[in-house]
């Protein structure tokens, strides 16, 4: 696996460095890191720029890359005995789903899992999440029906987001919590929606259609902290 970037691979070199294999290092770097990373237990190999714009497909790379370990997905049997689930229903933009990742692991959340897709590109997700996903329990399961229904015989209550919902700030949220998560697009489902405990929204000061999902899903996570 791939990744680049500064704050991706420094992120992984700082908290995994057993994860990586080589380094790539495509632009003059400060003297101690340089030293530093020659002492750690990877390779470090200087290559031109344009070879670096070829490994990552010409994406800014910012003159550093990684090879990593796959990231290996966790099974999701294993989230049933935590307290604070996340369910992505069909969100497929890896931009947001690093985004939501990064704030599920600043906030509290046990556990992610991203349903109605067969596979995701992890490395992507690696490098928007900053590196947050190997931090997280992670897991894909196709099947949402299957998911909420395990969840719900666990002990957890269901919550969905949606504008038409209940404003969280009048939900007495329960410690054993699930919160799903519609698609960019299109949001949650009515079949989906109908298998949830509530559905909850954010109020919003002014008139305004919405918020992107995982800014959405990080003041709702917020909110939903239980301490």
């Amino acid at each position: 696996m791939l990744i680049y970037a500064k704050q991706p691979v420094h992120y992984i070199i700082k908290n995994y460095p057993s994860k990586i294999k080589t380094l790539y290092l495509a632009k003059e770097i400060d003297k101690k890191d340089y030293a530093k990373f020659m002492k750690m237990d990877f390779e470090v190999k200087r290559i031109p720029p344009d070879a670096a714009g070829k490994m990552c497909k010409n994406a800014v790379h910012q003159g550093i890359l990684a090879e990593i370990d796959d990231f290996e997905l966790d099974d999701f049997k294993s989230f049933l005995d935590k307290d604070f689930v996340l369910v992505l229903s069909s969100l497929s933009d890896v931009g947001n789903i690093g985004a939501i990742l990064r704030s599920a692991y600043a906030l509290g959340v046990d556990a992610v899992v991203v349903c109605g897709v067969k596979k995701l590109p992890l490395d992507a997700i690696v490098r928007t999440s900053t590196g947050a996903l190997f931090d997280m329990a992670f897991s894909i399961e196709h099947n949402i029906h299957n998911v909420l229904n395990d969840l719900k015989t666990s002990g957890f209550t269901t919550y969905g987001a949606d504008m038409c919902g209940k404003d969280i700030r009048d939900i007495k949220v329960n410690k054993k919590r699930c919160l799903v998560l519609g698609s960019e697009g299109e949001g949650l489902t009515s079949r989906v929606s109908s298998k949830l405990d509530e559905i909850v929204s954010i109020n919003m000061s002014h008139e305004f259609d919405s918020l992107n999902v995982s800014a959405a899903g990080a003041i709702l996570m917020d909110r939903m902290r239980y301490e």
